[in-house]
């Protein structure tokens, strides 16, 4: 099928990144050559893996390469793959277009970012690579064809909008990418100088699997044969001349297959930032090497911060799996289970079925096997940090780590120990489960917690109050899903957990004598706020407050009702138990009023009162604002004349 030359028209979203690519500054323009060997090598990786199947594929052409051609004379720079090459659909569905979801992410993430440069790692990990090309060029050209395919498809664009696509002649299966410079400003990489770009290959795509070669010009001697002499045997003339070799500018070090003695930090370090596309230096890695019955090698990353594309549905797992060294796939979900998602790194499995698919994948007792040996691996590293190091990993991925709990029961007790919370107690620092159960009073069999939005929030919660006058520390858990955690977990180190804002803590009681005077009072107020709770009582939480709010045992918690809420999740709301102080001087005032006179108007508002200054009190909403103000408002005045009719002595309200 013939197709004539074509103009098209980016869509709005590929234009405004494009536009930013072009205008924005960089902290590492080189970042465009990175990009284009790391899309090359892909390319080459897919056929060679098809090549397993269909050797034919290949037509002869084995010896895998990629190749840079810099034309100082014309200002270009081309990257050239003899990989699987594009269709002239294909080239139309990749090239005029960008995956959507990644180019929204990316705008949302620079707009996130709120920098006047873009940070490399954005180009990288959004898919946008290709494009990158633009920091440096102002038009850039791509010639592709397919194994097989008779004519091969060329791609042309200034950036400035559209592109051009026609058919064109190319000798030989791959893809080439010719960039057409922009000139250097003072002080800016040549990158049509050779030095430039060996020092570039080098920093950033040393660890490609393939020869990345340029043609380099040398002063070589002539042979003794070729060189003129006069009658005294002295040269005449000249004595060396240019040549023109291939030389290889990468080390292909499969480093993952080295001894840990022999490979360096910073070569650790580079490999690292080459398969994430991470500027950032890793946090922690481990090289394994396991012998055996069957054998394979892994290098394994904890990045350093949580990468940028987390939270995208389509981002890729960060496990490259390899067979022999031959790549198979770079998101690898097998190999290790959701709550590691974070992690990066390269697992090279030799005795692997070369054309295995996801489904075997999942069935297949090596694959099983080498996740439980990876899992085991990094909870020996994660445990085998140092205080501080530890700190900044959980402050990162602590809330991913907890999915474990709920989902891995087999490692659920090794995931609780790295757990860390800020306690009642902690002073701000986040501290382990086990360092709570050391501190524990004598006689205490019970580990208190309490969940919430926001630590402040917590440590001033009326149902403390107790606690913390008998000195009871209490885990103050902020992440949402901490409330699965403990309904899963329900006990540590044979402690079992006690909500701090769930039924009787045991820790007070109340005088018999004293509570039933206030029977008639509950009575009433229970009447008074019945489609709001299902009981009134009096209270072992509270020492200051006037009221709170409580559940059952085995309540939904209010937070995590108002997180399935936020979620869109239907959930009945639940009545709960109003707490009443009875030893605070307002709630026996109030009493007092509902003995003297229990049809008084006021009453009704002060019931309303005491239900509403327990919602805020845990950080919920009151229903009604405007009334919640006026009675407040009202109580207030009639405090401040009581008190000026009394002369300034005051009166209890």
């Amino acid at each position: 099928m013939e197709h004539k030359k074509e103009t098209h028209q980016f869509k709005a979203e590929v234009q405004k990144v494009l536009k930013l690519i072009i205008n924005s500054l960089y902290s590492h323009p080189e970042i465009f050559l990175r990009e284009l060997i790391s899309n090359a090598s892909d390319a080459i990786d897919k056929i060679r893996f098809k090549s397993q199947t269909d050797p034919d594929i290949l037509a002869g052409d084995g010896e895998f390469k990629i190749r840079i051609i810099p034309d100082r004379k014309n200002r270009t720079i081309t990257i050239e793959d003899n990989g699987i090459g594009m269709t002239h659909e294909e080239v139309v569905e990749n090239i005029g277009t960008i995956a959507q979801s990644g180019t929204k992410a990316f705008l949302e993430a620079v707009e996130a970012m709120k920098k006047d440069t873009i940070a490399p790692e954005l180009i990288g990990q959004f898919g946008v690579g290709f494009y990158s090309s633009f920091i440096v060029a102002d038009k850039v050209t791509l010639v592709t064809k397919a194994p097989g395919a008779r004519t091969a498809t060329k791609w042309e664009s200034t950036g400035d909008g559209t592109y051009t696509i026609e058919e064109t002649k190319k000798k030989g299966r791959g893809t080439s990418v010719t960039l057409h410079l922009k000139e250097p400003s003072e002080g800016e990489p040549d990158y049509t100088d050779e030095w430039t770009i060996r020092g570039v290959v080098k920093r950033h795509s040393d660890f490609v699997s393939y020869p990345i070669v340029m043609d380099v010009e040398r002063q070589e001697p002539l042979a003794e044969a070729e060189i003129l002499k006069d009658a005294d045997g002295k040269p005449i003339g000249e004595t060396t001349r240019k040549v023109k070799r291939e030389e290889t500018l990468n080390s292909m070090k499969a480093i993952w297959t080295r001894n840990k003695s022999e490979v360096t930090d910073e070569e650790y370090s580079e490999f690292y930032k080459h398969i994430s596309h991470d500027w950032s230096e890793p946090l922690e890695h481990v090289h394994i090497r396991f012998e055996g019955t069957t054998e394979y090698n892994a290098l394994l990353y904890i990045p350093s911060r949580l990468p940028l594309d987390f939270t995208m549905r389509e981002r890729r797992h960060g496990i490259h799996l390899y067979c022999k060294r031959v790549f198979i796939m770079d998101d690898c979900r097998e190999l290790l289970p959701e709550y590691f998602s974070f992690v990066q790194g390269v697992v090279d499995a030799p005795d692997l079925n070369l054309n295995i698919s996801r489904e075997i994948l999942q069935q297949d007792g090596l694959v099983r096997n080498i996740r439980k040996n990876l899992v085991k691996r990094l909870f020996d590293l994660l445990e085998g940090m140092d205080t501080e190091k530890y700190a900044k990993f959980f402050a990162e991925f602590g809330p991913i780590l907890k999915i474990g709990i709920p989902t891995d029961h087999e490692n659920r007790d090794r995931i609780a120990k790295l757990l860390r919370y800020q306690t009642t107690a902690s002073e701000g620092k986040l501290v382990s489960l086990a360092d709570y159960v050391s501190r524990m009073q004598e006689g205490q069999d019970a580990i208190y917690y309490i969940t919430g939005e926001n630590a402040a929030t917590l440590l001033n919660s009326p149902h403390l109050e107790r606690l913390k006058e008998k000195g009871l520390e209490v885990v103050l858990m902020t992440d949402p899903i901490d409330e699965f955690i403990v309904q899963v977990l329900r006990v540590f180190d044979t402690k079992k957990f006690v909500s701090a804002e769930k039924g009787d803590l045991g820790i007070t009681t109340v005088d018999e004598k004293k509570r039933h005077e206030f029977d008639g009072f509950f009575a009433f107020l229970k009447e008074e706020l019945k489609d709001h709770v299902k009981d009134v009582k009096a209270s072992t939480h509270l020492k200051d407050s006037l009221s709170c709010l409580s559940g059952e045992t085995y309540d939904m918690s209010p937070y995590l009702e108002r997180i399935m809420k936020a979620t869109g999740q239907k959930t009945e709301p639940a009545k709960r138990i109003l707490e009443i102080n009875i030893d605070h001087p307002a709630v026996a005032n109030i009493r007092f009023l509902f003995e003297k006179n229990g049809k008084d108007p006021l009453l009704a508002d002060y019931a309303g009162l005491l239900y509403d200054l327990a919602l805020i009190a845990e950080g919920g909403k009151v229903e009604d604002p405007a009334r919640f103000s006026r009675t407040v408002g009202a109580v207030m005045a009639e405090a401040i004349t009581a008190e000026e009719l009394m002369g300034g002595d005051g009166i209890e309200v």
